[in-house]
């Protein structure tokens, strides 16, 4: 089973029970995000973190609801057995992540 956690700073171990540590490959960026999923294939469970930091130009970076957005919009891949958790600090982003990734995995799932 794979297991993908995107978080800028926080570890493993900060969410989940430490012995889970080596079911997780981390990705810190939107970007190391989209390209670990165009490598690898969508994961069986994603823990997203919202808030990724400052990019390299210093400007706030793409965030968890982008990388969301990017995985229901632009993927095109098949999302109905996704399991994810949002553990972001950010309460309204994280209810963003998990309406939108909730509202369409429940709408490909009745549709297909």
């Amino acid at each position: 089973m794979k297991k993908l956690f995107l978080d800028d700073v926080r570890t493993i171990e900060m969410i989940y029970d430490k012995s889970t540590e080596s079911e997780f490959d981390i990705v810190r960026t939107y970007s190391a995000f989209i390209d670990y999923i165009k490598t690898n294939g969508l994961p069986n469970y994603i823990s997203f973190d919202n808030d990724l930091g400052l990019g390299e130009d210093g400007k706030v970076a793409p965030d968890g609801l982008a990388a969301a957005k990017w995985l229901v919009y632009e993927s095109g891949l098949d999302l109905r057995n996704l399991d994810f958790k949002v553990h972001s600090a950010n309460p309204v982003a994280a209810e963003q992540i998990r309406g939108l990734l909730n509202n369409y995995i429940k709408h490909l799932r009745t549709t297909k």
